[in-house]
Formats: C-alpha cells, structure tokens, sequence
C-alpha cells in the first residue's frame, strides 16, 4: 500500500483515471498473436506456480543503485535467481541520486532497458504520449499473480487510479494487501512520565502534552521537527493533513481533495481544514511550542535538538526512530526513552487512509520495443513471478531459507544467525542487503500484511495494530485529463502551488494573520484556481456521463 509519507507526493492529479471496464481490455488481448514471442515461456504458468524458462534467458534491467548497499556481482540473489528462474538478469545501473534523470534520458532517447522499475505512480505519465513504453494493461492475462492479487485484495479501484486518458495504465504497480503506514511522531515517552502524563491520542493532547513540556523546561522548544528540506512541513502537513483531511508537504500532490459534503474536487490549499490545520500549527508557534525552524531546518540538526534535549517530539519513522535516534540519544542519555506514537487522531476521527491514497507502491515500466521480442510471454512471466507471486516475493525480500533466513511459521521469519536486517541480528557479521543482495528496493516491495510485517519489531507491529484498526476512506472517483489538459492543468498548477506553499509558512510563522485568509484565497482566485477547479471537476464529470 501507499503509505502515508514522501512517496504520496509523486502521485500525480493527471494521471487518475479509473479504467472503463476489464472487458474492454481483455477484447484487445484476444486478438494478439504470441507465436513469435514464446521463446522460452511455460505453457502451464499460472498463480502459485513456480516459473522457470523452458529455454536460458536474459533481460536487462535498469538498476537503481542504492548507496547503503551497492551492487555486488557474487550475491547470492543472482546466482538463485539463475537457479529458480532459468533467467539471467544484466543489470544496467545508475546511482540512486542520478536515477530518475538517467530513466529520463534513456526513455527519451529509445535507448531504454525491456524492465524499467523504481518508477512510482505518475512518474510514468510523461512517457505516454511518445508511446516509448507499453500499456501494461493490455497484457494482464500473462500475470496471473498480478491478477489474482487485484481480485483477491479488492485492489481494483486502487489500480484504475493508474489509468491515463486513452483507458490504459501504463505501469505495474507494487500491490499491498492492506494500507502501511509509517510516519507519525516521536516522543520522549520518560519525559511524559516525569509529568505524569499518558501518550498523547489526539492533536489536542499533543498541544496539552506540549504546553506542560514548555512549563517544565521553559528554555525549550518542546517540539523540533524534521523534513522540512526541501518541502516545508513535509512529513509534519502530510501526516495531520490524514487528521483534517487535507493532504499537505509531501501529501500536497496537484493541490485538488475530493470533498464527500459537495461531490466535487476542492483546492486544498483554499479549504477550510487547510486552514484549520494551519491555524493549530500556528497556535503551537505563537505560544513557543513547536520550534520556527522545523520547517527550513536541515535533518541533522532537528535531531541534534532531539539529542542534547533542546526539544522532545519529531517527526518519524521506524527506521528513523531505530537508526537514527535512539543510538546518540541513548549515548547522551541513557535514562530517555522515545517511542513513534499512532498517528494523533484530528476532526475526521480515526482514519489511516484518505480519499488520496491506495495502497499500490512504486512498480516496473516495461519499455514498448520490448512487445516484439522473441521471448516478450517469458519475460511478463517472469516479471509476474518475482514481482507479484508470493514465492517471488519471499525469495526477494528474505532470500533463502536455511541460509539467509529462517521460518517456523507462517510470518514467522528470522534472519540466520550470521545475517542482519534491519537491527534484527545486530551482532551478525554479514547482512542481508550488503552481502547477498536480498531486501533489495529495486525487486522487493509489496505483498502481504504478514510478509510486509515480517522484518518488523515487535513495538512496529503494535504500532501498525492500532492504525490498522483505523478506517480507511474510498479512493477519490477518477478525473481523466486529456494531454491538453494536463499540459495547461501544468501551467496553472505550478505557480498556484508556490502560492500555497509559501503561504502555509507565513500563516503557520504568524508573518501573516489568519485575518487575511479570505484576502489570500481571492489572491489565488487570481491565479487561475476556479479554471483550475474547473478542468478538473469537468474531467469527473465527462468521465461520470461516459462511464456512469
């Protein structure tokens, strides 16, 4: 699933479009003609089965190189892959901070791999019209595993939200099998003892918790936030605008929310819980609580803050909150202790999903030219295996069994003795990543609660025990822009979210009084919003008469 952090800024307005029907696609696909595309394929591949070449394969990849753990040519993932897959994968690699260039370029110049992964939802949008990548959608009936996941997860409407204008989508989604969330907030949970005060449950006690941290140690900032670079409030406005139900920071995306009261798309930057969620914030500012520069900081000194105990929230995650806080906190103080707590509960209630977010994660591209291949039916097996089977999925996150990892039950993973992961074997002397390739971002993400769970603490899956308790809301209905549209949806996008953008910073820094809200939204009036709105709203409902 989508979870509730950076990743939902790349979704991208234009690209939502819910498919026309199953049936339209499954017409087109009756007529294609793979006899001179088997090379290699299983006649009998079908969900649950394993997949392995009827002939020696190999296929390119576009690698994202990740620097934490650099591509290795004697890992083991490769070597198994081989054995299981009867394919051989020639990784074309690119580093981690050049890919999306680089992905950009190839794609541009017809230069690019058959397999483009570590692409996220709308990143492919801009590739469309060129035709230099394949609608997937036409292809699902050699992905049985994909299919089978959709049907069986209900991820239907998640997946439409893939559909470009022409009806298709163009990209193969990582599937969740329910919603994760991860970012929140973390608190120094002895401070909260010393005052005799419970976890905060909702954004009020948070202002209450605060306010009794700021009369204990005056000289503080109580809260002191992160990922403000190069998106102010990037995590802090995405995880509360899931409270007031307006997405903003990294949630922000095109700037429209679906509104249930008037069954129409909103600007969210103009919505009255926009502006209630900056009123709360800037109430935490006036009155000395939340720190002025938690939104231009850099990340490294919001967590010196933390450390040195010049404040005691920030926002996180669970590897944030293991890895990057408690180590130097426990070393300057080893008596405190800091907890990610469940996502504060604000005005829409108990919610871990908004209309705006599905659970689909980044996926794979498949590049056009790769459709007249001789062993193009192999190849969406074999995609189909490792990216979406849950065989394919176990093998690429945990490798193998007996000697990267052990099972003794259903989820009941463990890394082997000499392998680390994530914290989980600190001591061992190899890790999973670093040494044998597996846990590998490039091909493993997605799958089920269980196996997405498996690599968790046992404080992470009580965490996701409470948000999972939560309501998720239906995804937004579909709003299909024609590439006209989308072009001049881009130009008055742009600089209306500038406006935005710069004006939740002078509203939340009290540099500009809630006074002149009204003053601020005809400012926006100004710059193209109601046309805006209008294309948008006018997509939904062309779509609504076509498709009721």
């Amino acid at each position: 699933m989508y979870q509730v952090n950076r990743r939902q800024a790349m979704l991208a307005m234009g690209a939502f479009v819910v498919l026309a029907g199953c049936g339209d696609d499954g017409a087109k696909k009756k007529t294609d003609d793979f006899s001179a595309n088997r090379t290699g394929a299983m006649t009998d591949y079908g969900p649950g089965k394993q997949f392995k070449a009827t002939a020696p394969l190999s296929f390119t990849v576009l690698y994202n190189n990740h620097p934490f753990y650099p591509m290795k040519k004697d890992w083991l993932f490769w070597s198994e892959l081989g054995k299981r897959t009867n394919v051989t994968i020639q990784p074309s690699v690119v580093p981690l901070s050049d890919y999306e260039n680089k992905r950009s370029l190839v794609i541009g110049a017809g230069d690019a791999p058959p397999i483009i992964p570590k692409t996220y939802p709308a990143q492919e949008t801009p590739f469309v019209a060129s035709g230099a990548i394949l609608p997937v959608s036409e292809y699902l009936d050699l992905m049985p595993n994909f299919t089978d996941k959709i049907a069986r997860w209900n991820l239907k409407g998640d997946v439409d939200t893939l559909r470009q204008a022409d009806g298709r989508f163009y990209l193969l989604p990582g599937l969740h099998q329910d919603y994760w969330v991860d970012y929140s907030l973390a608190i120094r949970t002895d401070v909260l003892d010393k005052l005799g005060l419970a976890i905060p449950e909702t954004w009020d006690d948070l202002h209450t918790v605060l306010k009794a941290m700021k009369q204990e140690y005056p000289d503080s900032y109580p809260m002191s936030d992160r990922w403000g670079v190069p998106t102010p409030g990037g995590s802090l406005l995405n995880v509360m605008g899931l409270a007031y139900g307006a997405p903003g920071g990294w949630g922000y995306r095109n700037g429209v929310i679906w509104d249930d009261t008037t069954q129409k798309f909103v600007f969210t930057g103009a919505s009255e819980p926009y502006k209630q969620m900056l009123q709360y914030l800037g109430t935490l500012v006036k009155e000395k609580l939340l720190d002025p520069e938690s939104f231009t900081q850099t990340d490294d000194l919001a967590i010196q803050k933390l450390v040195s105990g010049k404040s005691f929230v920030i926002s996180s995650n669970a590897q944030s909150l293991v890895n990057e806080y408690r180590p130097p906190l426990a070393k300057a103080n080893p008596k405190a202790t800091l907890v990610k707590i469940p996502v504060p509960v604000g005005p829409l209630g108990p919610v871990k999903a908004g209309h705006h977010i599905t659970r689909l994660e980044n996926g794979v591209m498949i590049s056009k030219k790769a459709r007249d291949s001789k062993d193009f039916v192999a190849m969406m097996q074999f995609i189909d295996w490792l990216w979406y089977s849950d065989a394919g999925e176990e093998f690429a996150k945990w490798g193998v069994e007996g000697v990267t990892y052990t099972k003794d039950g259903p989820g009941a993973y463990k890394p082997a003795p000499d392998v680390d992961i994530v914290g989980l074997n600190p001591k061992a002397p190899k890790h999973l990543q670093k040494d044998f390739g597996f846990a590998n971002g490039v091909f493993a993400y997605g799958g089920t609660t269980e196996l997405l769970e498996s690599t968790f603490s046992d404080e992470e899956k009580a965490f996701q025990k409470v948000m999972n308790a939560r309501k998720a809301l239906p995804v937004e209905p579909p709003h299909p822009l024609t590439d006209e549209e989308r072009e001049q949806a881009t130009l008055w996008e742009t600089p209306l979210k500038d406006h935005v953008t710069q004006n939740t910073l002078k509203f939340i820094l009290g540099k500009r009084d809630f006074g002149d809200w009204d003053a601020y939204v005809k400012e926006l009036e100004g710059m193209n919003m109601p046309a805006y709105l209008g294309l948008v709203n006018g997509a939904y409902e062309r779509y609504k008469k076509q498709h009721g």
